[in-house]
């Protein structure tokens, strides 16, 4: 057990930077590792949307977090993703989630099953509706932003396209009939080709690709609350 800790407690903190201003804040981060990278520089996308909009975001973001994840003791420190919200009340909690379970899981490949477990193909029920409803307690706005796409060269995860694309269209149905939660496509974002919005794996976004998705998130909000 006590090798275990060892093993966890560095992930968590690579992968997990919680803001400590003294004011509180009112918007929340969750997610996997595209929410989580580049973290430890201050540059990860809670950070841009912090920048962008002038107030702090608490950030829970934990590399390799899941929506679906059993362990209980490193569920709780942050690999399950539903347990990075502790309750309390946000204006917005901007998340993210789903990649590792359809990669780790299946290899995208037969992850069917896993995709409706995610959530269902009409939007209405799922792991990830049952978290969203959970979230709203929060009193605020959710936003789930939508993965980065792979630049279409040499990318780990070229498999796993129509997955993604699959999982898009079923939260993109979740949005519609779901008051208070929004879903921010980032399908558009990677020109083909351009290897610059991706770090040397192909899979988790560079500086710049975390900064876009942060602009673009903090874009969004403005457009839905332009009190920020």
């Amino acid at each position: 057990m006590k090798r275990l800790l060892l093993l966890i407690v560095p992930l968590i903190l690579v992968g997990c930077v919680e803001t400590t201003a003294t004011q509180a804040p009112r918007m929340l981060a969750m997610g996997d590792s595209m929410m989580a990278a580049h973290g430890v520089s201050n540059r990860a996308i809670s950070d841009v949307i912090a920048k962008e909009l002038g107030e702090p975001v608490v950030d829970r973001s934990v590399i390799g977090a899941r929506i679906i994840y059993a362990l209980p003791l490193t569920g709780a420190v942050g690999f399950n993703i539903g347990k990075q919200y502790r309750g309390g009340q946000y204006d917005w909690i901007i998340a993210n989630g789903g990649g590792n379970d359809i990669w780790l899981a299946c290899g995208c490949t037969g992850c069917k099953r896993k995709l409706d477990r995610l959530v269902s193909a009409d939007g209405k029920s799922g792991e990830i509706p049952e978290l969203v409803t959970r979230l709203q307690t929060s009193g605020g706005q959710i936003l789930w932003l939508g993965y980065l796409r792979t630049p279409g060269k040499g990318s780990p995860i070229e498999s796993c396209a129509e997955e993604g694309n699959i999982l898009e269209e079923r939260l993109q149905k979740l949005a519609v009939k779901r008051k208070g939660f929004h879903y921010l496509s980032m399908r558009d974002l990677v020109p083909h080709g351009d290897l610059s919005y991706h770090g040397l794996d192909r899979i988790h976004p560079s500086i710049k690709g975390s900064a876009a998705i942060g602009k673009r998130a903090a874009n969004y909000i403005r457009k839905v609350d332009p009190t920020r």
